[in-house]
């Protein structure tokens, strides 16, 4: 693949305008949708990126169209509104979905797509913004051998490390895979900061214990900063996205037939703190919530 591809990214958010810079950064020529849930972009701008008004206007001016939005609706209305990429979308583009959706969904866009004329490839992402701006993001690709290769190039723009899962939506499938161990992990740990405050347990000794046994691990390194001082910036993650995905984690395993009982547990206690008001708190708070009085 040239470096003088054409790239076009929807999602110029908290992940995505990182994606953007690093994309710039390798010598790719970007564009970008407009949209009002973008991040500032006049350093895009000044770095030589071009904003398009429509899906359908970037899909026609671009090689490679990236999607880095919040989930399944999102893609599909990016993809299929009427004047959504794949109303531009030109013979031989590649669309690459870095966003988190529900695998069956993943592969009918895929469809789609391969109808149209594309190629398609989900790259999912792991990581924080911070990651994302200094090119460090983890992705779980699904995709043909081929195809992979191909933007591979682009890809290390924007990755340290990127998983191959198999054919189109296993990246999808394994990022939810992903998710559930960690955003479990992150309510398990939770639930346990909160009952040990309430215990009189002291805050560095819990932490030294579970970091010295069996818990520890990044989640614990991202939460305990919550537990010792109240500082939630090491995770931001919302706990309206962590219900989010959870919901697509319960939706895949239905669409298998595989158990996910423990799953239910943990999207209950993030489903209630989001009905409680709390969806765009970041995970550390739930601390907090499941630590009020009961009553």
């Amino acid at each position: 693949m040239s470096d003088k591809a054409r790239v076009g990214l929807i999602g110029v958010g908290l992940m995505g305008h990182g994606i953007a810079a690093n994309i710039l950064k390798g010598g790719y020529k970007l564009s970008f949708l407009e949209h009002p849930g973008n991040q500032p972009v006049d350093d895009l701008l000044a770095q030589g990126a071009v904003v398009c008004r429509t899906g359908a206007q970037l899909a026609a001016t671009s090689d490679i169209v990236m999607l880095c939005v919040t989930g399944t609706p999102q893609v599909e209305d990016a993809m299929f509104r009427a004047d959504g990429v794949l109303a531009g979308l030109r013979p031989g583009s590649i669309v690459i979905d870095c966003s988190t959706a529900i695998p069956t969904s993943t592969r009918a866009v895929a469809a789609r797509v391969a109808a149209a004329g594309g190629r398609f490839l989900d790259a999912a992402m792991t990581r924080t913004p911070k990651e994302a701006a200094v090119g460090r993001l983890n992705l779980i690709v699904g995709a043909p051998d081929d195809l992979l290769a191909e933007v591979m190039p682009l890809l290390r723009c924007i990755a340290e490390n990127i998983a191959h899962a198999g054919p189109v939506g296993a990246g999808h499938q394994l990022k939810l895979l992903h998710n559930f161990v960690a955003l479990g992990y992150s309510a398990v740990l939770a639930e346990t900061a909160a009952a040990a405050a309430r215990a009189g347990v002291p805050a560095s000794t819990l932490v030294d214990v579970l970091a010295k046994g069996g818990g520890g691990g990044v989640i614990l390194d991202r939460i305990k900063p919550f537990i010792l001082a109240g500082d939630a910036s090491s995770f931001t993650f919302t706990l309206a996205n962590a219900l989010k995905d959870l919901t697509y984690y319960a939706t895949m395993c239905d669409d298998m037939g595989a158990a996910n009982e423990v799953a239910k547990a943990a999207r209950s206690v993030y489903a209630a703190a989001v009905e409680q008001g709390n969806a765009a708190r970041p995970i550390p708070e739930l601390i907090a919530i499941l630590g009020k009085p009961k009553g």
